[in-house]
C-alpha cells in the first residue's frame, strides 16, 4: 500500500483563517500534483459552489486547479483523473451516505491505495477509519453502512476534547468513546485535538501538531500520546 494522506482534525485552528494553519501541510502534499477534486458532500447547510469558493480561495496561495465533484456529470472518472482528493468537513453521515449513492467509497480507497494523495478534515479525515461510529455528528441520514473508507485500521474521533461545560449532564467525549471500545474493544480509537493532523505515508503515520492525541483502547481509556509520535505501529 502506498497511500500518501492528510488527515486534519479542523478546518480552523483557534484565531486562524480557514485551513491557514495547515497550509504549510497542505503544501506539502502538492508539491507535484496540481488537479484536485474537491468532494464537498458533507457540507449540508451550504450551497456546493459555496463551500468550493471557501476551499479554493483559502488554498489559492498554493496554485492549485481545484474542481468540485458536484460540477463533474460522472464522478467516478472525475474521481479517476483528478490528481488528488480533497474531502471537506460537515455532517459525516450525509458525507458516507453520498459516496454511497454515487458508489464512490470503494474506488476513492483503491485509488488512494495506488498513491494518489488525500487530503481530509473534520468528517473528511473521520471517514479514513473503519467506520463513521466515533463521529461527533448528528445521524441526519442513514447511509447503507458505516463503513468507510479504511485507509488507517483503527478509529478516528476528530476535534477530540473532553471538556465539560459547567450545568451540563451529558456524558463526556471520553465516556462516548468508552461506549464505543466497551462494545467494540479490539478496535482502537484515537481522538486528534484541534490543530493536529495524522499524515500517512505508505507504512508510516505520524501525530503532527503542537498537542497530543489520546488513545482509546480496551481497557485502556485516553491515554496521552505525545505529539509528534511516530503511530506507524498502529498500521499493523
Amino acid at each position: 500500500m502506498t497511500a500518501n494522506a492528510l488527515l486534519l482534525s479542523s478546518s480552523r485552528a483557534g484565531d486562524t483563517l480557514y485551513l491557514e494553519h495547515a497550509l504549510p501541510l497542505i503544501a506539502a502534499m502538492t508539491n507535484h500534483t496540481k488537479k484536485w477534486l474537491f468532494i464537498p458532500y458533507a457540507g449540508v447547510s451550504k450551497p456546493y459552489e459555496q463551500y468550493l469558493e471557501t476551499v479554493a480561495s483559502a488554498l489559492a496561495p498554493l496554485q492549485l486547479d481545484i474542481s468540485s465533484i458536484h460540477q463533474h456529470g460522472d464522478p467516478k472518472q472525475a474521481i479517476k483523473d483528478a490528481d488528488g482528493i480533497i474531502v471537506g468537513g460537515g455532517n459525516t453521515f450525509h458525507l458516507l451516505h453520498e459516496l454511497y449513492r454515487y458508489d464512490l467509497v470503494h474506488l476513492i480507497r483503491e485509488e488512494v491505495a495506488a498513491g494518489k494523495p488525500y487530503i481530509g478534515w473534520s468528517a473528511g479525515s473521520n471517514i479514513a477509519g473503519q467506520s463513521i461510529r466515533t463521529t461527533n455528528d448528528m445521524p441526519i441520514i442513514e447511509p447503507p453502512s458505516f463503513t468507510a473508507l479504511g485507509l488507517i485500521p483503527f478509529q478516528i474521533n476528530p476535534h477530540y476534547s473532553n471538556a465539560t461545560i459547567a450545568g451540563h449532564n451529558g456524558e463526556s467525549r471520553a465516556q462516548r468513546i468508552l461506549e464505543f471500545t466497551c462494545v467494540d474493544p479490539l478496535t482502537p480509537v484515537l481522538g486528534i485535538q484541534e490543530g493536529t493532523a495524522l499524515k500517512l505515508d505508505g507504512d508510516k503515520l505520524q501525530l503532527i501538531g503542537d498537542l497530543p492525541a489520546f488513545l482509546f483502547s480496551g481497557q485502556e481509556q485516553e491515554i496521552p500520546v505525545p505529539a509528534g509520535s511516530d503511530l506507524s505501529h498502529m498500521l499493523s
